[in-house]
This record gives C-alpha cells, sequence and structure tokens, in this order.
C-alpha cells in the first residue's frame, strides 16, 4: 500500500505522463535489486546536500529539520520503502521524503542535483567502504601466511616449474612470495580509493546547474578528497569503476593461484596439508574424502570476476558522451565483483589458519639443521 502511495506521490511532481508504467517495463528498467545496496549512501547524500541547500538559503531550517527527520527515520529502518516498486532509489527515497513531509518541503531536496550525479555519487561512496573492506581482509590473510610462514623458516620443500620439480627451498619462502603479491593489491586499492575520492555532486543530468551550489561543501561534508571538476565528466566517465573492477579481478587472479597451490598441496599424492573439517566438503558416496570445494570455487569465480569486468568493459566501449541507460549495469557488475573478493578473501583465510599438519608439523622434505644454516 505504502509503496503505491508513494509511487503516485513521484508521479505527481516529476513524470511527464500522468500514467504508471506497465510492469514489465517497469521491472526492466528497474534497478531496485541492485539499489538495495546504494540506499545507505543515498540518504548520506541527501543529508549533506539538503545541509548545502540550506547553507544557501534554498530550504529553510525548518525544511531541513523536516526532511532529515524523514531520512534519519529511513536510515533506521530500510524496509519503510520497496525500491523494487520504484525505477530506482533515488526516486523512491525521494518519494519518501514527500511522503513523510510534504511536496512543498520534500519537493525542494532535488534542487540543483540529479539522478545522474547521484547514482555515481552513491556508487563512489560504496567503493571507498568496499576498498575499506577489501584491504582490511587482505591484511588479516596476510597476518595468517605470515604466521605459517614464522612456523616453516627451517622447512625444506621442493619448488616447482612447469609442474616439474626444480629447486629447492624453503616453505616460509614461497608463503611469503603470496605476501608479497598480496601488498601490490593493497596497494592497487589505495591508488584507485584517491581517484574515486572525489566528490561528483553538482554536475546534474550532465551540464551543472545554474543554482549557485556550493560544491566544495558538499564534498567536505561527505568525506571526499576534492571534486570531479568537469560535469559531463562526473556523471558519463565510470573509467573509475572499470579501475576499481580491473583491481579486484587482479586480486581474484592472486588468490585462484594460492587456492590452486593449496588444492595441489591438500592431495594425497603432495600431503603438505590437511584442510579441516569445517573447511572442506566430504562425498556422498566417499565419506572418508575431504573435498576442497572452497578452493575450487575460488578459482571459479576468479574467472566469473574478470568475466564482470569484460562485460562492462563492453558496455562502455560504445557509448557516447553522456549519460545513457546502460550505465545502469555497472551496479550489478561492480557489487557482484566485490562480493565475490569479500568471500574469497575470507574463505582462503579460514582455510589457511585452519589447515592442519602443514609441511613443517610432519618435518617436511626435512629441516636445516644448525650446521646448514
Amino acid at each position: 500500500m505504502i509503496s503505491s502511495v508513494l509511487q503516485n506521490a513521484s508521479i505527481v511532481y516529476r513524470s511527464r505522463s500522468d500514467r504508471n508504467l506497465e510492469d514489465n517495463m517497469l521491472r526492466f528498467l528497474s534497478s531496485g535489486e541492485d539499489d538495495i545496496e546504494l540506499l545507505y549512501y543515498d540518504v548520506l547524500g541527501t543529508e549533506a546536500h539538503c545541509i548545502m541547500l540550506h547553507e544557501i538559503g534554498i530550504l529553510t531550517l525548518s525544511e531541513l529539520s523536516q526532511i532529515l527527520h524523514a531520512l534519519l527515520k529511513l536510515e533506521r529502518n530500510t524496509t519503510l520503502i520497496d525500491i523494487a516498486s520504484f525505477e530506482d532509489v533515488h526516486e523512491s527515497l525521494e518519494a519518501f521524503v514527500i511522503q513523510q513531509t510534504s511536496l512543498q518541503t520534500g519537493g525542494k531536496m532535488h534542487t540543483a542535483r540529479s539522478r545522474n550525479d547521484q547514482v555515481v555519487l552513491d556508487m563512489r561512496m560504496k567503493i571507498r567502504d568496499d576498498i575499506n573492506n577489501t584491504s582490511a581482509h587482505i591484511l588479516d590473510l596476510i597476518r595468517s601466511l605470515l604466521k605459517k610462514a614464522a612456523e616453516n623458516q627451517k622447512t625444506i620443500i621442493l619448488l616447482y616449474t612447469h609442474l616439474q620439480q626444480a629447486q629447492v627451498g624453503t616453505f616460509s619462502h614461497l608463503l611469503l612470495s603470496y605476501v608479497e603479491a598480496l601488498f601490490r593489491d593493497l596497494d592497487r586499492l589505495y591508488l584507485v580509493y584517491n581517484r574515486i575520492n572525489q566528490c561528483p555532486l553538482g554536475g546534474g543530468a550532465i551540464g551543472g546547474s545554474s543554482v549557485r551550489i556550493k560544491r566544495n561543501r558538499t564534498a567536505f561534508l561527505l568525506g571526499f578528497r576534492g571534486l570531479v571538476i568537469n560535469s559531463i565528466d562526473a556523471t558519463s566517465s565510470r573509467d573509475t569503476v572499470c579501475e576499481h573492477m580491473s583491481t579486484l579481478g587482479i586480486i581474484m587472479t592472486t588468490l585462484s593461484r594460492i587456492s590452486a597451490d593449496l588444492i595441489l598441496w591438500s592431495t594425497s599424492e603432495f600431503g603438505y596439508i590437511d584442510i579441516s573439517e569445517e573447511n572442506s566438503s566430504s562425498s556422498s558416496a566417499m565419506p572418508q574424502k575431504k573435498n576442497p570445494d572452497g578452493l575450487e570455487l575460488i578459482r571459479a569465480k576468479a574467472a566469473m570476476t574478470t568475466g564482470l569486468l569484460t562485460g562492462f568493459l563492453g558496455v562502455m566501449k560504445g557509448l557516447p558522451t553522456g549519460y545513457n541507460k546502460d550505465l545502469q549495469e555497472d551496479k550489478e557488475a561492480f557489487l557482484k565483483a566485490f562480493e565475490n573478493v569479500r568471500l574469497a578473501l575470507s574463505v582462503l583465510r579460514l582455510v589457511t589458519s585452519g589447515a592442519r599438519d602443514w609441511l613443517n608439523d610432519r618435518g617436511g622434505c626435512g629441516d636445516i639443521g644448525p650446521s646448514e644454516r
């Protein structure tokens, strides 16, 4: 009931038509399922924008108070709106605020902005948090690998090229090679963060706004380092999203390579490690087996993650400058890519920290004695 009321409110002040979209067309156009992930950031962005609108005299203190009260209510309980009933999160949020306040008050909230700069703002804030989240998970994995490396400083193993025995080395040296690669992944995330951390709000639909807004003030309130200066670039470009997804793809490639090694080491033929019961699956026909299903899925999801990047690059390559509805597909791509990386990092940390019978527990191929060091 509430969603239909909100949708009607939206139509009253926004739509060029007095008719609702046909149901199948609405479902096709709607990005509601992906927008649920962006609702929190749309609320934050709207709060900052409205504070700025009050400071330049567009909103009275009473109007600002009413809008912020409605936004706070939504921030605490996101189930108050059904995003899927609207074309996107921005429309649903705006209609909710109007329903909670009035058309005269809530209708001012959209002054000097467009859904085009709103969605880029939401994505940049979400990606900032995703990068911090990913970095924390990478550091957790690095700590787990460093612990195992410290325990295996004297453990001798065979190093392979072409899966053929090549040279003798230590297990700690091999584990530290993973750590080096993961630190480079952290560096790449840091560089992407700096480019993502610029505020696009104020770009409007494509050409900015005739209202003399304070873009720097909004950027400051939202914790951005600076502005995306050009309004066309702010609303048209998704290269930073592609760069973020590319970094996620590289991370997944690193994790896939580590997983492939762990899978090999857990076989009876190698017997280097014994993956714990909690982090392996059994066979329905052969219950004595412990299958490294989590690690195998990391390999598969690495391919799917790079596929998401390739798919979105394909969307981007043929678009003319300016916002096009094709860009709506960016949300599903980067949200799924991040989820793949988050889960893969968590699973790999669980496997490495929980695995038993690492080489040093059984002497490995041999230990370096005092006379050999």
